[in-house]
């Protein structure tokens, strides 16, 4: 059977055979929204749990519009045209609008890359600037949160007289969901904030997972420093695999995300009856999959359907290389995963993105991962503790090989956008 895999900007074709494929898994059918802008302005009329966005603009100042970086595939120009000809129409000057690049620790969006975000028009005649999380300066700090976490969030949206976020709503292999509080930590904290939030003593929680938010302790807590840093109203999105609108939610922060999140749950959840052997996933294709840093979400999106000692064939561009210098660097300094696990559990090892080695070791715990890219040569990808294949074709048939007559595969093109379930 032929099967097409999210991967880079133009996908990829692979043959599976037909007769080991128990279940493809992906998206339950959703209409597109037939006029997505007249929704979000409905939205913005009618939000959830707050007053309309243009009540709230009312005798403001100043405002801060936080926006999703590249990584994210979220229709920004859709969002922010009606929100910012509301912002102007309640008497907030244009000049006095900034539109926030939530980049957590990403680097920044500029040029066309920004004007592919949101478009020409709001790219040249808005004021559009990136966070940058290694500079604490940047950010004020707000006191510590419930469990410890040092709250420095970009200075910028702390003083601005009206905050908005806006963002995608998703499944997240930490957060449980994206979307929401998420906008504003991790996505304009400081470095000394992330380390804390993203470190093993939150990540290490059983319910630190995808599709959880009930005893989460990484959604609780970002939850509570979004609450700290405060935030008048959100605009979220849900998408489907052609990345068209779903649903709009507005309005308070933890209400309307709440109702999105209901949403996804309802559309992509798939399920299987029982684990597999093998399986064969994306990292969902651009942006998601321009480096191995992103492309970790594709693995540990699969884990909850492949069998303990199983396999994970991903296909992922990886156009952008590894990561970041830092994410880099834990492969030269760390022989292997368990060196390393046992490093940050001493707590006195620190290196800025390492909590994304910590999701590849949960993976590499439960699975062999074997990985399919043109991005980087084979010697490369092998020393990022997984396994280079030529082609998704090859490594299914090594499987098979390794797994006997009684393996079968199941399939999840579209990688983590799925939140693929034992039944």
């Amino acid at each position: 059977m032929r099967v097409r895999l999210a991967y880079g900007r133009s996908g990829l074709d692979v043959d599976l055979p037909g007769d080991r494929v128990v279940r493809t898994l992906s998206y339950k059918d959703a209409p597109p929204l037939p006029d997505p802008e007249a929704v979000v302005r409905a939205q913005l009329a009618r939000p959830i749990g707050s007053p309309p966005l243009a009540e709230l603009a009312r005798g403001r100042t100043d405002a801060c519009i936080v926006i999703s970086d590249i990584t994210r595939p979220v229709p920004n120009e859709l969002i922010l045209r009606p929100s910012l000809e509301v912002l102007e129409a309640a008497g907030i000057p244009r000049e006095k609008i900034t539109i926030l690049v939530a980049t957590g620790l990403h680097r920044p969006n500029e040029g066309e890359e920004l004007i592919e975000m949101v478009g020409p028009r709001i790219a040249s005649q808005y004021r559009i600037v990136n966070h940058d999380g290694l500079a604490v300066d940047e950010h004020t700090y707000l006191g510590d949160s419930p469990r410890g976490v040092p709250i420095w969030i970009d200075s910028r949206y702390v003083q601005a007289d009206l905050k908005i976020t806006t963002g995608l709503i998703e499944p997240h292999l930490m957060a449980g969901f994206s979307g929401g509080r998420k906008l504003i930590c991790p996505g304009i904290a400081a470095l000394e904030t992330v380390k804390v939030w993203h470190g093993p003593d939150f990540l290490e929680h059983p319910h630190a997972d995808c599709g959880i938010l009930e005893g989460n302790p990484v959604h609780e807590e970002n939850t509570w420093i979004g609450r700290r840093a405060g935030c008048d109203f959100i605009v979220n999105v849900v998408i489907d695999t052609e990345r068209r609108p779903l649903k709009f939610v507005a309005g308070d922060m933890e209400a309307a995300f709440h109702v999105g999140v209901d949403f996804v749950r309802g559309v992509v959840v798939d399920t299987l009856p029982e684990p597999v052997e093998i399986v064969v996933t994306s990292c969902a294709g651009y942006p998601l999959d321009t480096t191995f840093y992103q492309a970790v979400k594709g693995l540990t999106g699969a884990l909850p359907i492949v069998k303990q000692g199983g396999t994970i064939i991903m296909a992922a561009s990886l156009s952008e290389g590894i990561g970041s210098p830092p994410f880099q660097r834990l492969f030269d300094e760390n022989a292997s995963l368990a060196d390393f696990v046992t490093k940050i559990l001493g707590k006195d090892y620190f290196v800025m993105d390492q909590w994304q080695l910590e999701e590849l070791a949960k993976v590499c715990r439960k699975a062999k991962v074997k990985l399919v890219s043109d991005g980087l040569p084979a010697e490369t990808i092998n020393r990022l503790f997984v396994e280079s294949a030529p082609s998704v074709e090859a490594a299914v048939a090594d499987s098979l090989a390794e797994y006997g007559d009684a393996a079968r595969i199941a399939v999840i093109p579209k990688g983590p956008y799925v939140l693929p379930q034992v039944a």
